[in-house]
């Protein structure tokens, strides 16, 4: 059986955290191309470190000189992102720091596979959702990221001057009965401008906005407070560690709260199934919770490189399910096309929403009128209740 009492932490980290900088490149990058053609194919990794950001991987475009002129166009738009995040840093300078491109077009041999609509590549995706917030997401890992992403709008704003890029976050939640009712630490080090500023005074600064995120109810006398715990943290960024896309993966979907497929998301065009496949699957989860069908459900799909059925789709509602799993796997097979094509057509993925994904949480996000985070929408409640 399942424990009902426990505490579960999560983590998130800001857009300026060196592995999510890399993840805003990629994606940046993703949606540029794929704002030329819907179908261009994008495989991008991005390497950011002291005064310089290393770009690789395959693309391709059917117009081949608009490939090339793109292939131009990157350095602009690594620089871009990293002036809209905030590194105006010595060592770390969106104007001064070198740029190196080592994108070359897609492989032949990936491509033949995918332009049968086959899958890009073999593995496994899993989608997650559960009652804990109104996003029907985790709640550790959502208050992570909504306390990161306040204190990035008072930073860019101007209210909160001295803070900086980098930060992370992390909430421990003591759960009764199942339910989330009481934070017993919060963690939260951010990167700020002066030497002289220590914990106490970041403290002073980022306190309101934390307690104006979180459910005051959860914060109690008990619960433990360590801002900044190792004290000054001026040198941050690319310049303090390097950063590679695809390292936080579990920030990206659920915080540990629920397994995670073998790949990452940013810089992936929607025909890797590494992407497009797990939004497909919280899209599901998150239906079938809303639905009414379960309290908490997980989605498991599995793919082969250049087949466009899937192998496998597994559900587990963990014990909470109001019908039986295995006719749930039966009705989601028949409510959604799951090959790669269905995905990216049901869900509208062909489009450049993508650079907004890179931080602050794939899931659990609001659906935008241009088409982001099409997989949050709760539309296909009818067709899966409708069999039972």
């Amino acid at each position: 059986m399942s424990r009902n009492n426990y505490v579960f932490t999560s983590e998130s980290v800001s857009e300026g955290h060196p592995d999510k900088v890399c993840d805003r490149i990629s994606d940046a990058i993703l949606d540029a191309f794929i704002a030329i053609e819907p179908n261009a194919r994008v495989a991008c990794e991005t390497f950011a470190t002291t005064k310089r950001v290393v770009v690789g991987g395959e693309v391709g475009l059917a117009d081949k000189a608009k490939l090339k002129e793109m292939m131009g166009n990157v350095e602009g738009i690594v620089r871009d992102c990293i002036r809209d995040i905030g590194y105006e840093q010595k060592k770390f300078h969106w104007e001064t720091l070198k740029v190196h491109n080592y994108l070359h077009e897609q492989s032949a041999h990936i491509a033949q596979g995918v332009d049968k609509d086959g899958a890009g590549d073999q593995g496994i995706m899993f989608g997650y959702a559960c009652r804990e917030t109104e996003a029907l997401m985790p709640a550790p890992i959502q208050y992570s990221h909504a306390i990161l992403k306040r204190l990035a709008e008072v930073r860019k704003s101007g209210q909160e001057s001295t803070l900086r890029p980098d930060a992370k976050s992390q909430i421990s939640l003591r759960y009764e009965d199942g339910k989330p009712v009481e934070v017993t630490s919060i963690v939260l080090s951010t990167q700020h401008e002066h030497k002289k500023q220590k914990s106490a005074d970041i403290r002073a600064i980022v306190e309101p906005y934390i307690r104006e995120v979180l459910p005051a109810h959860w914060i109690t006398p008990n619960t433990e407070w360590w801002v900044n715990p190792t004290g000054t943290f001026v040198i941050g960024g690319p310049d303090g560690d390097a950063g590679l896309t695809g390292r936080k993966i579990i920030v990206d979907t659920y915080g540990g709260a629920a397994p995670h497929g073998g790949g990452a998301f940013s810089g992936k065009d929607p025909t890797k199934v590494d992407r497009s496949a797990a939004y497909a699957a919280r899209y599901l989860a998150k239906n079938v919770v809303a639905a009414g069908l379960a309290d908490r459900c997980t989605i498991q799909v599995s793919y082969a490189i250049g087949v466009a059925k899937p192998m496998s789709i597994y559900v587990d509602t963990h014990g909470t399910g109001n019908v039986p799993d295995a006719e749930l796997e039966k009705v989601i097979w028949a409510a959604m096309d799951l090959t790669p094509r269905g995905i990216r057509t049901h869900l509208d993925l062909n489009k450049p929403i993508y650079a907004r994904t890179s931080a602050y949480g794939h899931f659990g996000r609001e659906p935008d009128a241009d088409g982001g985070f099409s997989w949050e929408k709760t539309d296909l409640i009818d067709a899966l209740k409708k069999p039972f």
